[in-house]
């Protein structure tokens, strides 16, 4: 019966740590939906976006051969609208970040791209 008692113990270690890496991994775990409404005028201009539990990356990419400039607007409710403007190079990827201030459980961005002069 002494035997058992050290696998015993090494087992409640091992749940221990998989429990905890459980609850780690739920505590960066996305809890928000995200909509994106891309109006590109026929823009090459990728849009990919990189969520988390406390913002949200909007990743932009011009696949385009002259500059664009994109208007993103961020609609978090009941946090503050953001407005960013970003301009882009040929080629170029860039991101827009927006932080959470508040819990948040939808996010809506409008993204508006034109070529810029």
């Amino acid at each position: 019966m002494a035997r058992r008692a050290p696998r015993l113990r090494g087992c409640t270690w091992i749940v221990g740590i998989l429990l905890l890496g459980f609850v780690a991994r739920d505590a960066s775990a996305q809890t928000y939906s995200v909509e994106i409404r891309p109006t590109l005028n026929d823009l090459k201009v990728k849009i990919e976006q990189i969520p988390q539990t406390s913002l949200l990356m909007i990743k932009l990419t011009n696949n385009e051969s002259t500059r664009v400039r994109c208007v993103l607007n961020f609609d978090a409710s009941p946090q503050t609208p953001r407005r960013s403007t970003r301009s882009i190079n040929p080629g170029e990827t860039i991101s827009s970040v927006f932080q959470a201030q508040r819990r948040w459980f939808r996010v809506i961005v409008d993204v508006t791209c034109q070529p810029s002069s």
